[in-house]
């Protein structure tokens, strides 16, 4: 187990003393500690890509795409479970069958369909694509979780006088708690490191995230390690510190759901 942490946190580790050295300290001594720490690698990562700007795109769109996922996957879960059928049961298993399809063999068509229907290199459209990649995983643990929950509660609810509505959100929505932060976390962290869809689908350099943003120090000819370094860093700090406030949920999802499986 202490051999996995490790092979885990050295190219965190690295990652982050490398931010802090000269380009020749990094080529020459990449596993030591910095001879002097160099914060004028952050300072000019800063001003160069303008990180304040690429950190608030890469927040808005992280932000909006995972409560729309959440949302859209919950309700459409709810509905799928609640209202059984021939015609749930395909639509279920339409949209699980996206999960198996490799994203590289819809690069060019996606971007095509982006360009005709005029969403591409925009904060919004990429907010949509994140949406159609992440229901499908999101919908699938809200199915199984949902289906371990009382019929009675609702139930209950609607002879209250609640509408359907009404028991989603008073009802439900608070018994899926666990699994919602589960998701929340795990998709947060994927779209807030997704380098591949932003570089295909954002072009101009207002609308980029701060992995695309921090791409620029590495070039096919020459790359300047000790900025790269301390851009990653910079990327990797505000998600590690949301990750390590947020694993205990994620333990707790999962432990909720092998109880109620």
């Amino acid at each position: 187990m202490l051999a996995l942490g490790l092979l885990f946190f050295f190219p965190l580790y690295l990652t982050i003393v490398n931010g802090f050295k000269t380009y020749n300290e990094v080529v020459t001594s990449t596993t030591a500690f910095p001879e002097v720490v160099q914060f004028q690698n952050f300072v000019t990562v800063w001003n160069q890509i303008n990180f304040l700007g690429v950190f608030m795109n890469s927040l808005i769109i992280t932000v909006i795409a995972v409560v729309g996922i959440l949302l859209i996957s919950s309700m459409a879960a709810y509905q799928l479970v609640r209202r059984p059928g021939r015609l749930s049961q395909i639509i279920f298993l339409v949209i699980l069958s996206s999960l198996i399809i490799p994203f590289q063999t819809m690069m060019i068509p996606l971007v095509k369909v982006a360009k005709d229907l005029n969403i591409i290199d925009t904060l919004h459209g990429i907010i949509l694509l994140y949406w159609g990649f992440g229901i499908p995983l999101a919908l699938f643990l809200y199915h199984g979780f949902i289906k371990a929950v009382p019929k009675e509660l609702e139930e209950a609810a609607s002879i209250d006088g609640s509408g359907p509505f009404g028991i989603f959100f008073r009802i439900l929505l608070p018994l899926l708690k666990p699994i919602t932060t589960t998701i929340a976390i795990l998709h947060s962290l994927w779209i807030w490191n997704d380098f591949l869809l932003p570089l295909i689908t954002l072009s101009s350099i207002k609308n980029q995230t701060i992995p695309l943003a921090a791409s620029v120090y590495f070039g096919q000819y020459t790359n300047e390690w000790h900025l790269a370094m301390a851009a990653l860093t910079l990327a990797t700090l505000p998600i590690m510190i949301f990750f390590m406030f947020m694993q205990r949920y994620i333990i707790q999802g999962i432990t909720a759901g092998a109880v109620k499986g």
